[in-house]
């Protein structure tokens, strides 16, 4: 399963360094950051000594400006939340997720994980949380809960890679593949025709939308779509569309 960390808004540095070293210990090199503080985070002094030999990571490390073009092709997106959101995704302990979407994944076709990281200063963004499938919480001391940036990816990379089986046969042969599953872009562009029938069927008032739209996109995520499952919801909406006549 093709994994990819995503750091939002990263302001340090050395964390970004950080961030390659834990990956690395775990056989994961896929890297991406959102706007991080400084363009040339990837170059500096203090992330290539953070690093501490990971360059290979850094060097292959993308920067984008937005969290659309970070999870473009990941079908499975895990926030990292500490604090459990109104209408955001389910909350679960990397050791009780991650077993589960590992097991999973031979059956659900070609896959992509996505781990989403905050900034240090104020963490994930709801909106950003609500894309998500799930929001991991590491169990740490109820009296000092607060964790490193780079002490979290290492926590995240360790538990998903024991999840994966660890480092042992690699002869061992993969499970039989299943229906493709929609990725993160396939299901926010079919929310979008959705959101707009809904509009236009006069049971979505856009002045007023409230919370219908992230609880319908936490009950697609729950039913892990596929790419043909995309292709009749989209046909659904169209239905409604032409049935409601043009948007109010």
């Amino acid at each position: 399963m093709r994994t990819r960390f995503i750091l939002i808004n990263t302001s340090h540095a050395g964390n970004v360094g950080a961030a390659a070293r834990a990956m690395k210990t775990m056989g994961f090199d896929d890297l991406v950051l959102v706007a991080p503080r400084w363009d040339n985070v990837l170059r500096r002094e203090e992330t290539i000594q953070r690093a501490s030999g990971a360059l290979d990571v850094l060097r292959n490390a993308r920067i984008v400006a937005t969290l659309d073009e970070a999870i473009d092709g990941m079908t499975h997106l895990c926030a990292t939340a500490m604090v459990p959101r109104d209408f955001g995704p389910p909350t679960s302990t990397p050791r009780e997720h991650l077993p589960q979407l590992a097991a999973g994944a031979g059956a659900s076709g070609e896959q992509g994980v996505g781990f989403l990281f905050g900034s240090e200063r104020f963490g994930m963004q709801n909106e950003d949380v609500y894309r998500c499938h799930v929001a991991l919480r590491i169990p740490t001391n109820p009296q000092f809960g607060s964790l490193n940036l780079g002490a979290a990816i290492q926590v995240v990379a360790y538990e998903w890679r024991l999840a994966l089986g660890g480092f042992g046969d690699a002869d061992t042969a993969p499970p039989p593949e299943g229906p493709r599953r929609a990725d993160t872009q396939q299901v926010a562009g079919m929310l979008d025709h959705w959101e707009r029938a809904l509009v236009d069927v006069g049971f979505l008032d856009p002045a007023a939308p409230k919370k219908l739209m992230p609880r319908l996109q936490q009950l697609f995520h729950r039913a892990q779509l596929t790419d043909e499952e995309i292709h009749i919801l989209r046909g659904v909406a169209k239905a409604m569309s032409a049935a409601g006549g043009p948007s109010r």
